[in-house]
């Protein structure tokens, strides 16, 4: 059985740029990547916080600002299926079905606060 293990917490901002000031001065670290709409902070070696422009995610987030997504992207093609089909068997609200967006294969799931459960493979040998 494939088990949902997060890897990262990303965080909806208006302005990624100041919420990457606010979050090196917090973490009392340097982001390891930054991108205009998205910044990267490793909290340990195996989980990082993201801060993505909220307006610049796919799918449109629809929760209030302050939202969070739990993401598992250390998944292969086999367990994005997989959980896909044990989630949807448990009647898990689905917000986008299995598809392969520009950063790998994924789809997203949603509690019952509409926070976000996305996993994804995001090794291409895995797409």
């Amino acid at each position: 059985m494939t088990a949902f293990a997060p890897t990262s917490v990303i965080l909806y901002v208006t302005d990624v740029e100041a919420s990457t000031i606010f979050y090196r001065q917090a973490l009392n670290k340097e982001p390891i990547e930054t991108f205009k709409d998205f910044a990267v902070f490793a909290l340990t070696d195996n989980v990082i916080i993201g801060l993505q422009t909220r307006d610049q995610i796919d799918p449109a987030a629809t929760g209030a600002p302050g939202s969070v997504e739990l993401s598992m992207s250390y998944a292969t093609h086999d367990d994005v299926d997989q959980l896909y089909h044990d989630w949807t068997t448990l009647g898990f609200p689905i917000a986008l079905e299995p598809t392969t967006l520009e950063f790998g294969y994924t789809f997203v799931a949603t509690d019952p606060d509409g926070h976000r459960l996305r996993v994804c493979a995001t090794d291409p040998t895995n797409l």
